[in-house]
C-alpha cells in the first residue's frame, strides 16, 4: 500500500493574442452567419498563433509559469508527458524540446502521446500511475498543446468554426494518502475511425482522394458521426469512473470536459443531471483547442477559485478514433 497519493499541484495555460471573431470567419465561409456558428457550436471566437509562434514556445511559457508559481527546480522534474497532434515536428518528440528548454536533468523521462482531444486525461493518468510505480519521480509536467489553425481549411464549415490554438500545463506531485488520482476509465469505439482525421505525414498517401485541391494537409471532420460517438460513449465513461470510486455523479463536486462544442457539453450535463455551477466552460471564448482544452479550462477554473480543497474533480474527454477517457481526482 502506497503511503502517498499523486495529485494536481499546479496548473497554467497560454493563449495566443490573435483572435478571430465569428464575423471575420463568416466572410470566408459561404452561406454562413455569426448567428449560425453560435447556434451550431456556441463558439464566439478563436485564438490563433502569430507567424513566429510554435507549439513548443507556447508550452514553454505555460511550464515556466508553473515553475515560477511553485518554486520547484527544473532538475526536480522526473517526467514530461506531452499530449498533442500538432507538435513542432513529426519527430523528435516535443517533450524533448521542452526538456531542453527547461534544463531538466538527464534522469527526466520524456513521452509524447496522441489520443487527440482526450490527451490531457490520458497523459495525466499515465503520469500518476508512473509516479506511483517509481518513487524516484518527484514531479511530472503534463502538457497539452495545439496549433490547429495551421491545419484548418478556413473555407471548410465542418472544421473552421471549431478549432483554435493554445497550451496548458499541469504539475503532478505527491499528496497525502487518500488524495490525488482516485480512478480512471478509458474506452474505444473505432467503428467510425475515419470520421475525424488528418491524413498527411503517415504511410497513407496524403494526396489521394482529398476533399481539397491543395498541398497543405488539413483536418477533416464528420460532425454528425462525432456527435453520435460522444453522446453514446462519454456519459458511460463518466459514470463508470465514479462507480469505480464507489461514488455517484452527485458526489462529484466539479467537472471539466473537453471544450469541443457548447451544445455537446450542455447535452452531457443534462444527460447526467449535472448542474451548471459544477462545471466550467470556456469554449465560447476560445474555441476547441484539442489536447490543450481540458488543461486550459482546468487552469482558468483554478485561477477563478472554482477548484476547492477536499473536493472531487472529474476530467473527461472524447478524441478521434474514437477514444474516451475520464479520471477522478480528490483535491488536497
Amino acid at each position: 500500500m502506497k503511503e502517498f497519493g499523486i495529485g494536481i499541484i499546479a496548473t497554467s495555460h497560454y493563449l495566443p493574442e490573435n483572435i478571430q471573431s465569428n464575423e471575420e470567419l463568416s466572410k470566408l465561409l459561404p452561406d454562413t452567419t455569426p448567428e449560425w456558428i453560435i447556434e451550431k457550436t456556441g463558439i464566439k471566437k478563436r485564438h490563433f498563433v502569430s507567424e513566429n509562434e510554435t507549439a513548443s514556445g507556447m508550452s514553454l511559457i505555460a511550464c515556466k509559469n508553473i515553475i515560477e508559481k511553485t518554486g520547484i527546480q527544473a532538475e526536480e522534474i522526473g517526467l514530461i508527458i506531452v499530449a498533442s497532434f500538432s507538435q513542432d515536428y513529426l519527430f523528435p518528440p516535443l517533450s524533448a524540446k521542452i526538456h531542453k528548454d527547461l534544463g531538466a536533468s538527464k534522469d527526466c523521462q520524456i513521452i509524447d502521446i496522441n489520443t487527440n482531444c482526450t490527451g490531457l486525461v490520458t497523459a495525466s493518468t499515465l503520469a500518476a500511475e508512473r509516479m506511483q510505480s517509481n518513487q524516484n519521480i518527484k514531479y511530472t509536467l503534463v502538457v497539452g498543446v495545439e496549433i490547429l489553425s495551421r491545419f484548418t481549411n478556413s473555407k471548410d464549415r465542418d472544421t473552421a468554426i471549431f478549432f483554435s490554438d493554445g497550451a496548458s500545463a499541469v504539475l503532478l506531485g505527491r499528496v497525502t494518502k487518500g488524495y490525488g488520482l482516485i480512478s480512471s476509465k478509458f474506452t474505444t469505439d473505432s467503428s467510425t475511425y475515419e470520421s475525424v482525421r488528418m491524413r498527411g505525414g503517415g504511410s497513407t498517401h496524403a494526396r489521394f482522394n482529398r476533399p481539397y485541391s491543395t498541398d497543405i494537409d488539413y483536418m477533416e471532420q464528420n460532425g454528425l458521426a462525432t456527435w453520435k460517438q460522444a453522446i453514446t460513449n462519454l456519459p458511460g465513461v463518466i459514470t463508470s469512473v465514479a462507480r469505480q470510486a464507489n461514488l455517484s455523479i452527485t458526489d462529484i463536486d466539479f467537472f471539466i470536459f473537453h471544450q469541443a462544442n457548447n451544445n455537446l457539453i450542455d447535452y452531457i450535463l443534462k444527460k447526467l443531471k449535472i448542474p451548471l455551477n459544477r462545471t466550467y466552460n470556456n469554449v465560447e471564448e476560445i474555441g476547441n483547442t484539442g489536447s490543450a482544452s481540458i488543461g486550459i479550462a482546468l487552469s482558468e477554473a483554478n485561477q477563478s477559485g472554482l477548484i476547492k480543497g477536499n473536493s472531487y474533480l472529474l476530467l473527461a474527454g472524447v478524441g478521434a478514433g474514437f477514444n474516451f477517457g475520464a479520471n477522478l481526482w480528490k483535491m488536497e
